[in-house]
């Protein structure tokens, strides 16, 4: 099989040699399970030295002195031992995640997911093709990790039996899908597991807030349209002029079946059906001034509705995945419907472990003290440099995309950082939500060119399965454009929105 535009051995160019290095650098760093226990060992070391040298800040609303409390004391032993089981059962993510994935993981498992992104994208004109492709991947992320392999897969797939190159519907489908993985249509899990850390870390400054999933979902949404234009661009500008023709020696046999049939034509119209009823009586619900969906002031935002999203998603992919599910034969009894559930459970066990230490270490880090000493001291040395305002911002940004390239898990580096640039966000004066905005644009950039990925080895396998030559460089070179690019079009957006200082989401705001 030949390419012409792509050389038919890979050198290692200086960008191939920097991605070898991070590749082995981030091979050394062990398991994130086995990072975050080295980390409680880290505060637990910590917090008896600060608290032995009376290290101590003073709290920024309530004026009081806030010391630094070792978990080596007897209080503290104590505090690990009778609250290990609290920490994990009342840590906020959890329960938030679970509940979704319980609603999304059912519909996905009865195939509504999987048929709705292939009929989007097969059925999509020759000049929709690309920005059908875009946006589903983007949006795939409701799917959680599933879009990463669907989309690239149809994708190529589509460009190959079009007379495409194939390598460039891949690499679309696999940018959108990683790249933009933070932005959406809808509200998704990963709304839901960062709101829930945001506000772990939120409550050492204000222990009465509450940060719910839609913080960022008018920016998000925004991000999705300019995104999937922003990739159109960028494949019709630079990745097709380098792929090249493609001259395929022989006929490559697809895995990837790109037909529709007549049940899930059905069973996607009945969803489509059920969906509209569904959120038609949600919207006659809240005309009422006196709904109980509203506040108690008959507001809209903010209100039990907007603060209470994720039932009302976990009910509308629940019902629509039935929908679904019983016009393709999917669900045959009222007992598939655990069943499958229970099956969409199974992927969530080891976001279960890890959320386990993730806990412990977050609650360790609040009741010691060092998130508020950090934070604060923090503060006041980017006050006294005067490095506030949008250079701290793309500063965050920025460490949260060199991270990433390394911890491939969202939910671990979020832990990581929140406690420390939340407090921090906050003691500026900008929301907890815009910190957190911060953080998800620089967490999915480069999501699309680290080799640690978890499907960055299947990409390779997409890439070969049309051109055996294809390595590393020549996908990352199909890759890249869409990483820098996306990264600009954030910030410039995130730019945007901070000078005009434009709402981030339902009754979420850049400032405090």
């Amino acid at each position: 099989m030949v390419m012409s535009g792509v050389k038919g051995t890979e050198k290692k160019t200086f960008f191939y040699r920097i991605l070898d290095g991070v590749e082995r650098a981030g091979n050394k760093l062990p398991h994130p399970f086995t990072l975050f226990i080295l980390l409680c060992a880290a505060v637990i070391a910590i917090s008896f030295i600060a608290a032995r040298m009376e290290l101590s800040v003073q709290h920024p609303t309530s004026g009081e002195e806030v010391i630094v409390k070792s978990l080596m004391s007897t209080e503290g032993i104590r505090y690990m031992i009778l609250n290990m089981v609290k920490n994990f059962s009342d840590f906020a993510p959890l329960g938030l995640v679970l509940t979704m994935m319980l609603g999304v993981g059912m519909a996905e498992e009865a195939g509504l997911m999987t048929a709705f992104m292939k009929k989007f994208m097969v059925w999509a004109s020759d000049r929709m093709l690309l920005i059908s492709i875009f946006l589903v991947g983007i949006c795939g992320n409701i799917a959680s990790d599933a879009a990463a392999v669907i989309v690239p897969s149809i994708a190529g797939a589509i460009f190959y039996a079009t007379k495409r190159n194939p390598l460039v519907g891949i690499a679309a489908g696999y940018a959108a899908a990683c790249a933009g993985f933070s932005a959406n249509l809808l509200i998704a899990g990963t709304d839901a597991l960062l709101a829930g850390i945001t506000e772990e870390a939120a409550k050492i400054i204000d222990p009465n807030i509450t940060v719910n999933p839609t913080v960022n979902y008018y920016f998000m949404v925004a991000s999705t349209l300019i995104l999937t234009f922003a990739g159109v661009w960028v494949t019709n500008k630079y990745v097709i002029p380098l792929a090249g023709d493609y001259i395929s020696k022989g006929t490559i046999k697809e895995d990837q079946n790109l037909e529709i049939t007549k049940a899930e034509k059905t069973g996607l119209r009945k969803a489509g059906i059920v969906t509209l009823v569904y959120w038609g009586l949600m919207i006659i619900s809240l005309i009422p001034k006196n709904s109980p969906l509203r506040s108690d002031n008959g507001t809209i935002i903010p209100s039990p509705f907007i603060s209470g999203i994720v039932p009302f998603i976990f009910l509308w992919f629940v019902i629509a995945g039935i929908a679904y599910g019983k016009a393709v034969g999917a669900i045959r009894s009222e007992a598939d419907i655990p069943r499958l559930m229970a099956n969409a459970m199974k992927g969530m066990a080891g976001y279960i472990v890890l959320v386990f230490v993730i806990a412990q270490f977050v609650n360790y880090f609040n009741w010691t003290n060092l998130g508020m000493v950090i934070s604060v001291t923090l503060t006041k040395a980017l006050s006294a440099l005067n490095f506030t305002g949008l250079p701290m911002i793309i500063g965050v940004l920025i460490i949260s995309t060199i991270i990433n390239i390394f911890i491939g898990s969202g939910s671990a580096k979020w832990a990581l950082l929140a406690p420390v640039f939340v407090p921090m966000f906050m003691m500026l004066d900008y929301s907890p939500s815009f910190a957190q905005l911060a953080y998800r644009i620089g967490d999915s950039t480069t999501n699309a060119i680290t080799p640690l990925f978890p499907y960055f080895p299947i990409l390779l396998g997409f890439m070969k399965k049309y051109d055996d030559s294809a390595g590393v460089g020549t996908t990352m070179s199909y890759i890249l454009p869409y990483t820098l690019v996306f990264g600009a079009v954030w910030i410039l957006q995130l730019i945007i929105w901070f000078l005009l200082a434009l709402p981030l989401g339902p009754g979420s705001s850049i400032f405090m």
